[in-house]
């Protein structure tokens, strides 16, 4: 009886050890499941929160390489900037798989002149984190005591100061001419969709180009 305990032991140690060893593998195959169908071709729904077409760009606040950052100036392209307001590259599958499709993407963006750049709440060593896992090389802002998404008119205000969802925006896009105006917006009620990068792409050079 003591040698069949043993054994089941062991074996229920080697159970742990190769589930431990394959978590983020296990984690990989959850967040894949649970995102399928994520991408959608267009914002087609009502949901609009954001500064106002036309209107010029609030600014944010937020950190980026231990400066603190008002204005988008310096990730601009010469035909405007995206800014992708996203919830977090550390719990949020939908925001991470979003942000790798978006890198996947950058070197269209960077051909058509457009800046790309995107915001979360986490703090600079989790977006730091997830950039060297992910290969991440668009400017990661992290927004500082909600001011950004106050100041854009996107936090999320179903959570309150203490809760761990506190500080989170709507997710979405916004795009801003050379003149610092808001030329587009793309925003979807439900945070589980995310338009398109690459139709996102088109949309930001359509509404960049019919302002000129």
């Amino acid at each position: 009886m003591q040698r069949v305990l043993i054994v089941f032991a062991a074996l229920l140690l080697l159970a742990i050890a190769l589930l431990y060893s394959c978590q983020d593998q296990l984690k990989e195959a959850a967040y894949s499941k649970v995102t399928e169908g994520m991408f959608v071709p267009a914002d087609t729904d009502s949901f609009d929160p954001g500064p106002a077409l036309g209107s010029r760009f609030p600014g944010v606040h937020a950190r980026h390489k231990g400066e603190t950052v008002r204005l988008l100036d310096d990730f601009a392209g010469p035909a405007g900037t995206v800014l992708v307001a996203s919830r977090s590259l550390v719990w949020c599958p939908y925001c991470m798989k979003q942000m790798v499709q978006l890198q996947a993407h950058k070197a269209a963006f960077d051909a058509a002149g457009i800046g790309l750049v995107a915001i979360t709440y986490d703090s600079p060593a989790e977006q730091q984190a997830f950039a060297d896992k992910h290969g991440i090389t668009l400017p990661l802002l992290s927004d500082i005591d909600a001011m950004s998404f106050k100041t854009l008119g996107i936090l999320n205000e179903q959570y309150q100061s203490g809760d761990r969802q506190y500080g989170i925006p709507h997710p979405g896009m916004i795009i801003i001419d050379p003149k610092g105006r808001v030329a587009g917006k793309l925003f979807i009620e439900a945070y589980s969709s995310r338009v398109d990068s690459a139709a996102a792409l088109d949309f930001a050079q359509r509404v960049l180009a019919s302002g000129d």
